[in-house]
């Protein structure tokens, strides 16, 4: 069901079930007084659009919508070249440290934030996602009516990924290797890990030369790539959770040595296939 109210400056509203009873109290009691404000001005409408009142009260597991009030963002300051624009889709090049969508503490500062405002596209979605601190090609879906089709792609794995790292060297290795585990990301845990069991993910590692390697992912696990490296004891260069979690800077001087190189897949619509590029140079220092 599609939210009551549109995308506002490039963020759609927040959706907030309820515990049940008087609106204004609960939005009062979890949020605070800012959240009660929002009642009070009538900012906050129900999912059929019926704008709250301070009268207002509610079933259990009701649903109400508000625009959230954006946090202190440190601006991401890197471009992001587009690659392709047409009326269905748009691919860019993403940087690396930005999000693909808002989550926690980067909302305004994510590349679908970026796009939807440049470009004047508010019903923009990511048919995919990339890592915050990696860079490369991310897609995104113009219109609701072709967005199922091309995040289909992605879901069974008909889109053919390659990415370029830069990690240590093991003269004992001998490849290419393929890594088959199990990833398991827990909610809260900022590392995924490998457990026994049937293996989910698998990656196919290619040494190129000194410290450069092609990956590629034949599944799609949480920070699948980052754990598989790690597991060999080429942990990519500049890789704050794997792995060991580092105390790392809050700055933009020590990006992953990570990047998204290419997108090749059939289109959905036409069945022509399409290829996407980064330009981006793997950094190395």
């Amino acid at each position: 069901m599609p939210a009551p109210l549109p995308v506002r400056d490039g963020l759609g509203p927040a959706r907030v079930r309820l515990r049940g009873g008087a609106v204004l109290v609960e939005l009062a009691n979890r949020f605070g007084e800012a959240a009660a404000a929002k009642v009070l001005n009538g900012e906050v409408c129900t999912a059929d659009g019926t704008v709250v009142t301070a009268s207002t009260v509610l079933k259990p597991n009701s649903h109400v919508y508000l625009y959230r009030d954006l946090p202190d963002e440190v601006t991401v300051p890197f471009e992001m070249p587009i690659l392709h624009h047409d009326a269905d889709i748009v691919v860019v090049d993403k940087p690396h440290f930005l999000a693909t969508m808002p989550r926690g503490r980067h909302v305004a500062q994510t590349a679908l934030v970026r796009l939807r405002r440049e470009l004047a596209l508010p019903e923009l979605s990511p048919a995919h996602r990339l890592d915050r601190l990696t860079a490369g090609v991310l897609l995104f879906t113009v219109r609701p009516q072709v967005r199922g089709a091309y995040q289909s792609l992605f879901a069974r794995g008909l889109v053919r990924k390659t990415y370029l790292a830069h990690a240590p060297v093991d003269p004992a290795l001998i490849f290419p290797i393929t890594v088959r585990s199990r990833i398991v990301k827990r909610r809260g845990c900022l590392q995924a890990v490998e457990e026994p069991g049937e293996p989910n993910a698998e990656t196919v590692v290619e040494h190129c030369g000194g410290g450069r390697y092609r990956l590629t992912p034949r599944t799609g696990r949480t920070h699948q790539l980052r754990v598989h490296m790690a597991s060999l004891g080429l942990p990519i260069t500049g890789d704050p959770l794997y792995p060991d979690v580092a105390d790392v800077p809050d700055d933009f001087g020590t990006p992953l040595r990570l990047v998204a190189h290419r997108l090749e897949f059939e289109d959905p619509l036409t069945g022509m296939t399409r290829q996407f590029t980064s330009a981006r140079e793997l950094p190395t220092d």
